[in-house]
């Protein structure tokens, strides 16, 4: 994380183990926040020309959504240290440790967001593996 977006980072509070809930693996149960709510629609990995990256390629068509994450928050002045909860969907639940590890890229060492995953019969094209949502809190 920048100094800047250390600075302009909404004050989160992760609580990776409520009393009486079984600690997760690779999220956090419960992030509180306040300031502006950000809400990212579901991104695919289309490129800016609306070409699917990556076909038959979980990795690479994770790392696009998330490249795509990255700037839909920087549009709304927002950075991946405001996220406080990912939402997945995808086709084929063996993926996702394609999408964990093309997040783990994104996010560096920030604490990881609330998350959910959800395997989905099939999304708009049969060619796109994933769709993941994001929703962030920035200061005000």
């Amino acid at each position: 994380m920048t100094m800047e977006s250390q600075r302009n980072a909404a004050p989160l509070t992760h609580i990776a183990e409520p009393p009486g809930v079984a600690p997760g693996t690779g999220y956090t149960q419960v992030v509180t926040a306040s300031g502006r709510l950000v809400a990212v629609s579901g991104q695919v990995a289309f490129d800016e020309e609306r070409r699917l990256v990556g076909v038959g390629d979980p990795k690479a068509q994770a790392r696009q959504v998330f490249e795509n994450l990255r700037r839909c928050l920087a549009a709304a002045g927002a950075d991946f240290s405001h996220v406080v909860k990912l939402t997945y969907f995808v086709t084929d639940m063996a993926d996702m440790p394609a999408v964990r590890e093309a997040r783990d890229e994104a996010l560096g060492d920030l604490p990881l967001p609330a998350s959910s995953a959800v395997q989905v019969a099939a999304l708009f094209l049969p060619e796109v593996l994933m769709e993941i949502e994001a929703f962030a809190v920035v200061p005000e």
